[in-house]
């Protein structure tokens, strides 16, 4: 072990993973945001939160429709979506904060943001991701994923400090991890026997949302 990591074990050894300033944060606490064109904690990189929803399609919002919400902003490519959103603003945010899913199935809040080819919206929730292959790992067990990355959200990541909670779960790994090339590798084995639950250019099958 090199002495930089072992220097970081040493600092992180005695860190709880659950962030401490949990208490004070604002509900939905970190959101992974970005600035644009000078706006700061711009959330889905600047796309319509609702557009998913209505238009089944990534549509870049108007800085001239804004709304501020939880702590952060949301563009919309129509005023009937800002309202739409104000009305509910649960039914249309991003789970995990905007975080992509797939990271968050391993307690790392990491890109995510929503775009072309990089969300999904499942059983009424939208999910984000860093890139088609991010959601194409997410994809190979949708449902399990999910509920290990709403624990990890629950019990970590909910309140903390989103760049220390990366850097130590980059380090102390969770039990199910897996490396990007295995992940792949399982993919493209599940692609060659036709196995996968979402195979490519076939539509997503979602179960009915339980009674």
């Amino acid at each position: 072990m090199n002495l930089r990591r072992r220097q970081w074990l040493i600092v992180l050894a005695g860190m709880p993973l659950a962030g401490a300033a949990r208490a004070q944060s604002q509900p939905g606490e970190p959101f992974r945001t970005v600035t644009l064109g000078g706006m700061e904690r711009v959330m889905l990189e600047g796309h319509d939160p609702v557009a998913y929803f209505t238009q089944g399609a990534a549509i870049k919002g108007d800085a001239a429709l804004q709304l501020d919400h939880a702590g952060v902003r949301w563009y919309f490519a129509s005023a009937a979506h800002k309202v739409a959103f104000e009305r509910n603003p649960v039914q249309y945010m991003p789970q995990f904060g905007g975080y992509c899913g797939n990271g968050i199935n391993y307690a790392i809040p990491g890109g995510g943001g929503g775009g072309p080819n990089t969300w999904r919206i499942y059983l009424g929730r939208l999910y984000v991701f860093g890139g088609q292959s991010a959601r194409d790992h997410f994809e190979m067990d949708t449902e399990l994923n999910i509920r290990r990355a709403q624990q990890y959200w629950d019990a970590e990541v909910a309140g903390s400090n989103p760049q220390l909670q990366r850097l130590q779960r980059m380090i102390f790994r969770v039990p199910h991890y897996l490396s990007d090339a295995a992940l792949q590798a399982q993919w493209e084995a599940k692609r060659a026997a036709g196995t996968l639950p979402v195979m490519p250019g076939a539509p997503q099958v979602v179960p009915a949302a339980a009674a």
